[in-house]
């Protein structure tokens, strides 16, 4: 007998990607970033984000923990598109004044 698992606090649609249930514009991804880049607890999560309850941290890191290739695809797609737009798109010019600032020589 198979036994399925819930997340209540998180909700998944085929080919959407898994967000909070009461605050459906924070994916799940998002949380999980906040883990691998900062090191951040479930605890620290919800003192940075003062909507999120520790039941919904604690649901997005065991939903990334069960389903870790899916989210892990999801951040590496994000990253990707990021890198493209960045290197396809102009430098603004106050980036381009800050670089001759930092470098007077070129």
């Amino acid at each position: 007998m198979a036994i399925g698992l819930e997340y209540p606090h998180i909700e998944k649609t085929e080919g959407h990607p898994a967000r909070l249930a009461e605050h459906t514009r924070i994916r799940v991804a998002q949380l999980v970033m906040d883990y691998l880049a900062h090191g951040w607890s479930a605890e620290e999560m919800c003192r940075q984000y003062e909507y999120l309850s520790l039941s919904e941290a604690h649901s997005a890191l065991l939903y990334y923990w069960d389903h870790r290739d899916e989210v892990d695809g999801e951040i590496r797609r994000e990253l990707e598109t990021y890198e493209r737009e960045r290197a396809q798109s102009p430098s603004s010019p106050l980036a381009m004044r800050l670089r001759l600032m930092a470098n007077p020589a070129r």
